[in-house]
């Protein structure tokens, strides 16, 4: 079991990918202690039914559904222009939506490659275009889902136009995540902002990530979902745990990374960062090419 969630009162939390698995499990912590929280799904039909779930637990818990796509950067700026209008400061943002292992090569509505389209660049996009409203918050945090499973990036094909592959594609999106939580705290010590930009991963947790071709007419690759389910795993509650850790504990820093304790398990603990994790020249070159193809920049300094 992992620690109770601090008292979060007053919060507004935003959870990406919260109609499931860990970023359902994330929303209900949130929830469960005392922020209002945002379920950003790309399916209102099942976000609804996950808060349904979530207030039979909590049934005091403030907490709304929105419609976000992050494979469709339109759906990005219609979500992130809803919450400017709003003009409330959000003091939690938690990128925990993703898709993993896609059989095939499949394109975002902007032309890029579909895992590191929805893992990465839609939320770069949307935490750039959302850093007004942290930046109001009184302590905000950026928390980005990451992977103990990262692949290089290949600048001179980043979209996977040349030789598609499941597993590297995955891999590079989430070291693309981890690289953009660590170039995003750099950046907030350099501009002298109060806001911790830190990265999770989940271990092997039980959720059904894998199930997400299926959205596409295709089946889960074998061989890489015996390996899944013969892995130590624990449950989606215990995979969302060291986000959650990054997000409300008191003890973490700037550009933590944390997972489970024994790697693919365990309760949340400060995690290994990989070389290439720590590589900073790649992570502000990522950070320029993200800029170029999102059209998303930073704000004014």
């Amino acid at each position: 079991m992992a620690d109770p969630i601090p008292d979060q009162s007053g919060k507004l939390a935003i959870v990406t990918g919260a109609n499931s698995g860990t970023g359902k499990e994330a929303a209900r912590g949130l929830a469960g202690a005392g922020a209002r929280v945002i379920m950003a799904v790309r399916t209102p039909a099942k976000g609804e039914d996950a808060k349904a779930e979530i207030l039979t637990d909590h049934p005091g818990a403030d907490i709304e559904v929105r419609s976000l796509d992050l494979a469709d950067l339109t759906s990005v700026k219609d979500f992130t222009d809803s919450l400017i209008a709003d003009d409330r400061p959000i003091d939690l943002l938690l990128n925990n939506a993703g898709v993993m292992m896609l059989p095939k090569r499949y394109e975002t509505a902007d032309g890029f490659e579909m895992q590191l389209g929805t893992n990465f660049f839609g939320p770069f996009a949307l935490t750039l275009r959302l850093l007004p409203l942290l930046l109001k918050a009184e302590a905000p945090r950026v928390v980005t889902m990451s992977s103990g499973n990262q692949a290089p990036i290949d600048f001179d094909d980043l979209n996977w136009e040349k030789d598609y592959n499941a597993n590297g594609a995955y891999g590079r999106s989430k070291l693309a995540d981890l690289l953009f939580s660590r170039e995003l705290a750099r950046i907030a010590k350099a501009r002298g902002w109060n806001l911790l930009s830190l990265g999770a991963h989940p271990g092997n947790a039980s959720t059904s990530i894998f199930d997400n071709g299926k959205q596409y007419g295709d089946e889960p690759i074998l061989a890489i979902r015996i390996a899944w389910r013969i892995t130590p795993q624990h449950s989606a509650a215990a995979g969302a745990a060291p986000m959650l850790y990054a997000a409300t504990r008191p003890d973490v820093v700037q550009a933590g990374y944390y997972g489970p304790r024994f790697n693919l398990v365990g309760k949340p603990a400060p995690a290994k960062v990989s070389k290439r994790g720590q590589d900073a020249q790649v992570a502000a070159r990522l950070w320029a090419e993200a800029e170029r193809l999102t059209g998303v920049s930073l704000p004014e300094a």
